[in-house]
C-alpha cells in the first residue's frame, strides 16, 4: 500500500449538524454570540480610529436588534468595522477562523485585546441553530470599500455578491425556522438580551421592524425649527435637548457597570442600587466586597452579603459569572467556592479558560488560583470588619455565620484565615472570640491512651464549653446555669453540629457539651446524696410507672429545689443521633438513650420516696417525666396530648373538683 500524507479536510455538511446540535447547551445563546460579534466590530473600529488607521465617523456606536413577527425574522445590526469581500470570504466562509483573533494578532503591538470578546470563530454559526437561512449585508470602514451581500441556506451552500448597504457596519438577518419563531417576539428577545448582554461595552437597542423604520426615519430627518417648549415636571421650561432625550430609545446594556469602576469612585448608594437592579432584591445587603485585580490575572466584581431570612428563604445565593462582560452562567463551582455560593454578586474575568462554546470552563489550574483569590479576599474583608468595625460585625453575625461556618468546614485555608474572627454569643448576649473562650476555667478527666495497652488511661486537661441550641426549649437549663454563675454559647443552626466537631479538632483543649448533656458539679447542692437503696427505689418506681424498663435514672441533690427533674443526653449520643438524622437514618437507632436526673432535694421527689403507693403517685411520676422531657426537646403529638389531659386532671384535683 502506498504511503500518503496531507491536510485534513472539513466537510461543512458533516460539521454543521454537530454545531447546530452540540455547540451550545441553550439555543438562546445564539443571540449572545451575534451581539458579541457586533460589539467586537464596534470596539475594533474605535481602536483603529484611536490608532489613526481610519477616520472617525458620526455614526453612533451601537448594536441594534430588530424583531419581525410577521416575517419571522430577526436582525442584528452594528455600526462597527464592517467587512470587505475578502474578509467575508476569510472569516465567514472558513469555519472556526476567528476574526477577533486575527485582529488582535495583526495589531498586537499597538493595542490590547481588552473588550474583544470573540476568540473561537464559531459564534456566527450558532445562528443556524434557529435559522434556515441567514444573510449578511456589510460595508467595511476602509476607504473605497464595496458593500457585500452574503447568504446561506441551512449552513451548507453560500453565495456572495456586491451588496447595497450604504452605511459602515454589518446587518445579519436570520430567517427563523418553525421551531424558533419565539425569537421573532420582542418580549422573548428582550429576555435573552437582559440575561446575557446587560453589561456589554456597546449600547444595545431593541426594536420591532415597524419601530425601527420609524427610528431610521427620525434619524434621517433634519429639524429646521425647534418645536414649542413644554413644561418639565418641576414647572420649568423643558429645553429642546431634554425633550429629545426623553424620546430617545433606551439602551438595554449598561456600558459602564459598577464593577468596572475603582472602589474609591463608588458610593454606598450606587452599590445598593446595583444590587437591587441585578438581583431584584429590595432588602438592603449587609455589606459587600469590591474585587479589583489586574495581576497575575484580570478579575473584577462585587460580592454582596445578603440579609437572609432563614425561616422562609433558601440560603443559596446567585453569583453571576461574566467573561469580558458576556454572561456565562450562575454559580459556577469551579470559580466560586461552594460556600461562597450563599452570597450574591457578579464576577467578570476575561482570562477565564472557557471551552469553545463559552458555556463551561476548561480544566485549568488557573481557575483554582482565581477561586483561591476570591476566598482570600472574602476572608480579608471579614477580618477587617471584625477588627475595625466590631459593633457592625456583631450585628451582621446572625446573617453571615452560616456561610462562614460552612466555609470553615469546606476549606481548611479559609478556616485558618478567619479563625480569629469567629465569634460566639453567650447567655448574656455578649460576643466572645475563640481566644476568649479558651480562657474559660479548665477541668481534668481520664481518657484512654491512643495506641496504648488495654485499659491504659491518662489525665487530660480540657475546657468544657457548654452550648445552647434552642433558647426557648432549653430555658430551664439556661436559668440553672445563670444561677450557678456559669456561661454557655448559643449555637442554634444545623451546621453547628459538624462545626463544633471541627473546632474540637482544631483546638485540642476545647470540648463542646450541650447544656443539657450532663449535670456539672456547679449545679449540685452541698446536701448529702441519697443512699443507694433509696436511689434504687426511685429508679424502679419511674421505670415501672412509665413502662420504660431500660430508662437510666440518676438521683442528684441539685441547687434549684423547685426543679423536680431534668433529662440529659450524652454529647456523644446526641452527635451520633444528629449525624444519623443528616443521612436520613433518624429512626434506625431505636429509642434515644436519655438519662432522667431526679432532684433529691425537691419536695415532689421526697414525697414519691415516702409514698410510693400514694393516691396520686402515678400522676406525679408521669408529670415529672414529661416536664423534664419538654425542657429537653418538643414532645411527640401523642405525648403532648397525654400531657395536656393530665395537666387538666391535676388542676381539677387542686380545685377539689
Amino acid at each position: 500500500m502506498a504511503e500518503k500524507s496531507g491536510n485534513l479536510s472539513i466537510n461543512s455538511e458533516n460539521l454543521f449538524p454537530i454545531i447546530k446540535k452540540w455547540l451550545y447547551s441553550d439555543h438562546d445563546i445564539f443571540l449572545r454570540e451575534l451581539i458579541s460579534n457586533g460589539s467586537d466590530a464596534v470596539t475594533k473600529k474605535n481602536k483603529l480610529i484611536g490608532m489613526g488607521e481610519i477616520e472617525p465617523s458620526d455614526a453612533k456606536d451601537r448594536v441594534v436588534v430588530v424583531t419581525d413577527e410577521e416575517a419571522g425574522t430577526l436582525k442584528v445590526i452594528d455600526t462597527g468595522i464592517g467587512m470587505t469581500f475578502e474578509e467575508v470570504d476569510e472569516y465567514i466562509n472558513q469555519i472556526a477562523f476567528s476574526g477577533a483573533t486575527a485582529f488582535i494578532e495583526k495589531y498586537k503591538d499597538k493595542t490590547t485585546d481588552e473588550q474583544i470578546i470573540g476568540h473561537f470563530g464559531l459564534g456566527f454559526y450558532s445562528a443556524f441553530m434557529v435559522a434556515d437561512r441567514v444573510t449578511i449585508d456589510t460595508l467595511s470602514c476602509l476607504p473605497d470599500a464595496v458593500p457585500v451581500h452574503w447568504e446561506c441556506d441551512d449552513g451548507t451552500q453560500f453565495s456572495m455578491e456586491q451588496g447595497s448597504r450604504t452605511k459602515v457596519g454589518t446587518e445579519i438577518t436570520l430567517y427563523l425556522n418553525e421551531d424558533s419563531k419565539e425569537f421573532a417576539h420582542e418580549y422573548r428577545v428582550r429576555e435573552v438580551i437582559t440575561k446575557y448582554c446587560s453589561f456589554m461595552p456597546v449600547e444595545i437597542f431593541l426594536f420591532t421592524q415597524k419601530k425601527w423604520e420609524e427610528q431610521l426615519e427620525k434619524e434621517a430627518t433634519v429639524v429646521v425649527e425647534p418645536e414649542p417648549e413644554e413644561k418639565a415636571e418641576d414647572g420649568t421650561e423643558k429645553t429642546e435637548s431634554e425633550e429629545k432625550k426623553d424620546e430617545e430609545p433606551k439602551s438595554l446594556s449598561d456600558t459602564a457597570p459598577l464593577w468596572t469602576k475603582h472602589p474609591n469612585d463608588c458610593t454606598e448608594e450606587e452599590y445598593k442600587e446595583f444590587y437591587r437592579k441585578v438581583f431584584m432584591d429590595f432588602k438592603e445587603p449587609l455589606f459587600w466586597i469590591h474585587l479589583n485585580m489586574d495581576y497575575p490575572f484580570n478579575l473584577k466584581g462585587i460580592l454582596y452579603f445578603p440579609k437572609i431570612n432563614n425561616e422562609y428563604e433558601s440560603v443559596e445565593g446567585t453569583i453571576k459569572l461574566y467573561n469580558n462582560r458576556v454572561f456565562i452562567a450562575d454559580n459556577i463551582k469551579e470559580v466560586i467556592p461552594e460556600f461562597l455560593l450563599l452570597l450574591k454578586g457578579v464576577i467578570d474575568c476575561p482570562d477565564l479558560p472557557l471551552n469553545v462554546s463559552r458555556s463551561a470552563l476548561q480544566n485549568d489550574g488557573f481557575v483554582k488560583k482565581i477561586s483561591d483569590y476570591i476566598t482570600r479576599k472574602v476572608a480579608d474583608k471579614l477580618n477587617a470588619l471584625k477588627n475595625s468595625e466590631r459593633e457592625s460585625y456583631e450585628k451582621y453575625w446572625e446573617d453571615i455565620h452560616p456561610f462562614i461556618k460552612f466555609g470553615c468546614l469546606k476549606d481548611e485555608k479559609f478556616y485558618d484565615r478567619v479563625k480569629d474572627s469567629l465569634i460566639f454569643k453567650d447567655l448574656e448576649g455578649k460576643y466572645l472570640t475563640l481566644a476568649e473562650i479558651g480562657e474559660w476555667p479548665s477541668d481534668k478527666k481520664m481518657e484512654p491512651v491512643y495506641g496504648g495497652k488495654e485499659g491504659e488511661t491518662k489525665e487530660k486537661e480540657y475546657i468544657p464549653v457548654a452550648y445552647v441550641t434552642d433558647e426557648a426549649v432549653q430555658s430551664q437549663y439556661i436559668r440553672m446555669y445563670k444561677d450557678a454563675g456559669l456561661d454557655a454559647v448559643i449555637l442554634p443552626t444545623n451546621i453547628d453540629v459538624p462545626f463544633v466537631t471541627l473546632l474540637e479538632q482544631k483546638n485540642e483543649k476545647l470540648e463542646f457539651i450541650r447544656i443539657d448533656a450532663d449535670v456539672t458539679g456547679s449545679l449540685k447542692s452541698g446536701e448529702e446524696a441519697l443512699s443507694e437503696d433509696d436511689k434504687n427505689k426511685l429508679t424502679e418506681l419511674f421505670r415501672k410507672t412509665l413502662g420504660k424498663e431500660t430508662l437510666t435514672v440518676s438521683v442528684e441533690p441539685l441547687k434549684d429545689e423547685n426543679m423536680s427533674a431534668m433529662i440529659t443526653l450524652s454529647e456523644q449520643s446526641r452527635r451520633m443521633r444528629e449525624m444519623m438524622k443528616m443521612y436520613g437514618m433518624a429512626d434506625m437507632g431505636g429509642e434515644t438513650p436519655v438519662t432522667l436526673v431526679l432532684n433529691s432535694g425537691n419536695a415532689l421527689v421526697k414525697y414519691l420516696l415516702e409514698e410510693p403507693e400514694g393516691e396520686h403517685t402515678e400522676l406525679i411520676v408521669k408529670q415529672i417525666y414529661d416536664l423534664a422531657a419538654i425542657s429537653h426537646e418538643p414532645l411527640k403529638a401523642e405525648e403532648m396530648t397525654a400531657f395536656v389531659e393530665r395537666s387538666q386532671q391535676i388542676l381539677k384535683i387542686l380545685a377539689g373538683k
